[in-house]
């Protein structure tokens, strides 16, 4: 199963989050959960990073089933509010998914 874990400040606003595990909804290379799970966060990443001009925080496994992203700290108002905005665009996604694939995929909060 993906696991998914957003962080959040006190404010709501996304600090972090981090995916970690594999879907196991189908055969290595056919796992439609997995291949939408990831098509959703290296997106948003590189969405960020085209876009805002931002690099988040990345850390990640070389064989994949781990990535981790942070906001860094001191961006100005408007960039960290187009960040934020990218970030809840890829919770709603990664929801929509977890709604159908349940069995594969779990979101939460902290």
């Amino acid at each position: 199963m993906i696991t998914v874990t957003v962080v959040r400040h006190t404010d709501n606003n996304i600090v972090s989050f981090e995916m970690s595990g594999h879907a196991d909804s189908g055969p290595y290379g056919q796992d439609i959960v997995c291949a939408g799970a990831s098509a959703v966060s290296f997106g948003t990443v590189n969405a960020i990073d085209k876009l805002c001009d931002v690099q988040l925080e990345v850390e990640m496994d070389d064989d994949g089933g781990f990535l981790r992203c942070t906001v860094p700290k001191g961006l100005d108002v408007s960039t960290y509010e187009k960040v934020q905005l990218l970030l809840e665009a890829m919770v709603v996604s990664l929801t929509s998914i977890s709604e159908q694939y349940g069995k594969h995929i779990k979101i939460s909060e902290t």
